[in-house]
C-alpha cells in the first residue's frame, strides 16, 4: 500500500510540473534534477519522459549539467529528438562533447535541422571533422551555402553571432505595401523589433521600427519615417564590443554589414545575453585557473591535471615568500614577536590590491580605461590607499602596543602597512594594464602576480624595517 501511495504521489508531482510553463529558479532546477534522478533510478521511465516533455530546453540543459555522467547519458536518451539541438546549444562545451559522443550521424543531422544558422554554426564548429562533413552533406545546398557564410567569420565576432534570417524592405515603398508583405510572410523571425531598410543592391540604409510602422499613415514612404541614427555593426566587430553596443543603446536587434555597407544579417538580444553571461562566468572561473566550459562531473584525472598547473604556480609564489622570510631568520630569532605579526602587512596589501585590481579589470571590460585617464586613476588609487594606510597603521600600532607593550614594533608594522598598501595600489593598476598590452587575460593571471608582489613587499617592508630599526 505504501508503494502505491508513493507512485500516486510521484504522478501528482509530474502532473503539477507538466502544467507549469513559467521559468524556474535554480532551486527548482535542483529539485527537478533530483526528481528525474529518482525516476531513472527506480525505472520510472515514462514519468521521466513526461517531465522532460514539459520542460524548456534550457531547463533540461541545466538538469543534465547537474547530473553525474551515467545518469546524464540515461536521461539524454529520453530527450525528444525535436529539441536535442536546442538542448545541445544550452549546455557547456565539455558536456556537449560527451553527449555528442552518444549520437549517430543521422541523429546529429536531425538535431541540427531545428537550429537557427547562428546556433547551427556554433554547433557544427563543436563537432569532430568527420561528423561535420556528414552533417553538412545532409543539408540542402541553399542552407549549406548560408551556413558557410556564417562559418567564414570568427566565432567571437559579430559575423559569428549574426543570424541570416532578416526581413528587409525598400525605402521607396509605402507602409501599406510593407504591411501586405508581412501578412504574406505569416511569421517573423524571433526578436524582430524593426525591419531593415536596404537599397536595390542590398546596402544598408536605415531601420523601420515596428512601432513606427503601426502608428503612421499607410500612404507614407518607408524612407520618410525610417531611422538612420542607429549605425549598423561591422561584421568584424568583437563579441565584447557587440555586447557593449547593445547595452549602451538598449537594443533588441541590430543589423550587421560588411566593409561595403552591404547587409549580411542581424544580431539579436538572446545571443548577446549569452555573450554577457559567458564573459561573466569566464571572469570568475579564470581567477581560479578554470574554464566556464568545464564539466562539473568531468573525469577525475582531467580535472586534476587542469588544477595541478594552477596549484604549481601558487606553490612557487609561496616558496618565494618563504625564501624572503628565511633571509630574516636572525631577526626573527631575536624578536619572536615579529613572527606573530609578520602576516598582517602582506594580508592587508593583498586585500587592498585586489580591490584595485578588480576595479581596473572591470573598467577594462567596459572600455573605460585608456592612456588618457590611467594617470588620474593611479593618483586616485594611491590617495585612497594612503588614507586607508594611515588609518589602519594608527589602529594596528595602538593595538600592538596594547598587546605586546612595545610601541616600536607597532610603528614598524604601521609603516610596513602603509608601504605595502601603496605598492598594492600601484600593482593593482599596473598589472592588468601590462598584461592586456602583452595579450594576456588580466582576470587569469592578475591575481597570482598581485599576490606574489604584495606578499613579498609586505614581508620585506616589515622584516626589513624591523632589522634596521630594532636591531
Amino acid at each position: 500500500m505504501k508503494k502505491i501511495h508513493g507512485q500516486a504521489r510521484e504522478k501528482r508531482r509530474v502532473r503539477m510540473i507538466e502544467k507549469r510553463r513559467d521559468p524556474v529558479s535554480d532551486q527548482q532546477i535542483a529539485r527537478l534534477g533530483n526528481l528525474l534522478g529518482s525516476f531513472t533510478d527506480s525505472g520510472s521511465i515514462e514519468n521521466a519522459r513526461s517531465l522532460l516533455t514539459a520542460m524548456h530546453p534550457a531547463e533540461i540543459a541545466d538538469v543534465l549539467e547537474s547530473l553525474p555522467k551515467n545518469r546524464r547519458l540515461l536521461l539524454w536518451e529520453m530527450v525528444d529528438i525535436g529539441i536535442e539541438g536546442d538542448v545541445l546549444m544550452e549546455v557547456h562545451d565539455e558536456v556537449r562533447d560527451s553527449l555528442i559522443e552518444q549520437m549517430d550521424p543521422q541523429e546529429l543531422r536531425e538535431a541540427s535541422q531545428q537550429l537557427d544558422f547562428d546556433d547551427l554554426a556554433d554547433f557544427v564548429q563543436s563537432l569532430p571533422e568527420q561528423l561535420t562533413t556528414e552533417v553538412l552533406a545532409g543539408m540542402r545546398e541553399q542552407d549549406r551555402r548560408r551556413l558557410e557564410t556564417v562559418l567564414l567569420y570568427p566565432e567571437d565576432s559579430a559575423g559569428g553571432l549574426m543570424d541570416l534570417d532578416t526581413v528587409t524592405v525598400r525605402g521607396d515603398v509605402t507602409l501599406e505595401v510593407v504591411l501586405r508583405y508581412l501578412r504574406r510572410r505569416k511569421s517573423l523571425p524571433k526578436n524582430t523589433d524593426r525591419l531593415i531598410v536596404v537599397d536595390q543592391f542590398g546596402r544598408y540604409e536605415g531601420e523601420l521600427p515596428l512601432r513606427r510602422l503601426l502608428t503612421n499613415k499607410l500612404g507614407l514612404l518607408v524612407s520618410s519615417i525610417m531611422r538612420t541614427d542607429n549605425l549598423p555593426i561591422s561584421v568584424d566587430t568583437s563579441e565584447h564590443e557587440v555586447a557593449r553596443i547593445f547595452e549602451d543603446y538598449d537594443l533588441v536587434s541590430a543589423a550587421v554589414v560588411d566593409s561595403d555597407n552591404t547587409l549580411l544579417g542581424r544580431i539579436t538580444i538572446d545571443d548577446v545575453v549569452d555573450v554577457i553571461r559567458e564573459e561573466a562566468e569566464q571572469s570568475v572561473m579564470s581567477m581560479a585557473g578554470l574554464n566556464q566550459e568545464d564539466d562539473l562531473f568531468s573525469p577525475i584525472l582531467r580535472s586534476a591535471r587542469k588544477r595541478a598547473v594552477w596549484l604549481g604556480i601558487n606553490l612557487m609564489t609561496a616558496l618565494l615568500a618563504s625564501w624572503v622570510i628565511a633571509q630574516f631568520e636572525l631577526t626573527l630569532e631575536k624578536i619572536v614577536t615579529l613572527a606573530v605579526l609578520m602576516t598582517v602587512a602582506p594580508s592587508m596589501g593583498g586585500i587592498s590590491g585586489s580591490q584595485t585590481l578588480t576595479l581596473v579589470i572591470r573598467g577594462q571590460a567596459l572600455g573605460q580605461i585608456n592612456s588618457n585617464n590611467a594617470r588620474a586613476l593611479l593618483y586616485k588609487e594611491l590617495s585612497v590607499s594612503a588614507l586607508n594606510g594611515f588609518l589602519w597603521a594608527t589602529i594596528v600600532c595602538g593595538f600592538t602596543y596594547w598587546w605586546f607593550g612595545d610601541l616600536s614594533i607597532g610603528m614598524v608594522l604601521g609603516c610596513a602597512l602603509i608601504i605595502n598598501l601603496l605598492c598594492a595600489a600601484f600593482a593593482g593598476l599596473a598589472i592588468p594594464l601590462t598584461l592586456k598590452k602583452i595579450g594576456v587575460d588580466p582576470a587569469l593571471a592578475g591575481g597570482v602576480v598581485l599576490t606574489t608582489i604584495t606578499d613579498v613587499i609586505g614581508l620585506v617592508a616589515f622584516l626589513g624595517l624591523a632589522t634596521f630599526v630594532l636591531l
